[in-house]
């Protein structure tokens, strides 16, 4: 009997040590892969949908509640500000729309005069081949210039609607997040 608690003991110590080794890894982590996540992965979409600034939208970049999730935390928006002269003229902000595979994140460029600079793709899991046309300049393009307000119209891929619709469904939550937020982006 004894040989069993000392057994579940040791097994305890063990678990708990390895949960706290864990944790403090998490921590000490954490700020590197953010920073390595905005680099490699954000920053070649925001430099892709901003042209013609004079700062740089990653280090100036800010983070703006919008809203709470269900465990009350708060839930923040990352904003990308291009500046020239230190006047905010365009924004960059990633939404997200559900493409084929699973979720589709889109960096949205729109200007202060409220229309779509450009867009790009940050992640997609969509069919290569078929649904990954959705990060080609062909379908990419289509929606420079459009107004940031109303319905967008643009020409789907044949063959990726689900993929293409999940594009337009981040583009429409990233121009809300625009909508609602305009005061503190710009």
């Amino acid at each position: 009997m004894r040989d069993i608690i000392r057994m579940v003991v040791v097994l305890t110590l063990i678990c708990a040590a390895s949960g706290l080794t864990l944790s403090v890894i998490y921590r000490v982590t954490e700020a590197p892969i953010d920073y390595q996540t905005i680099k490699f992965v954000k920053e070649p979409a925001v430099k892709k949908v901003l042209t013609g600034y004079d700062n740089d939208p990653i280090l100036d970049r800010k983070k703006i509640v919008i809203g709470t999730d269900e465990r009350g935390r708060p839930i923040e928006l990352t904003i990308f500000p291009a500046k020239r002269q230190g006047e905010t003229f365009a924004v960059a902000i990633e939404g997200r729309g559900k493409g084929f595979h699973g979720t589709i994140g889109v960096m949205v460029g729109v200007s202060k005069q409220g229309s779509l600079t450009d867009i790009g793709i940050t992640s997609h899991s969509e069919t290569p081949g078929i649904g990954s046309k959705v990060t080609e300049p062909t379908f990419t393009t289509q929606f420079q210039g459009l107004p940031a307000t109303g319905e967008l119209k643009v020409d789907g891929i044949s063959g990726a609607t689900y993929s293409s619709k999940g594009v337009m469904s981040a583009v429409t939550q990233a121009l809300g997040y625009v909508a609602k937020f305009r005061e503190e982006m710009f």
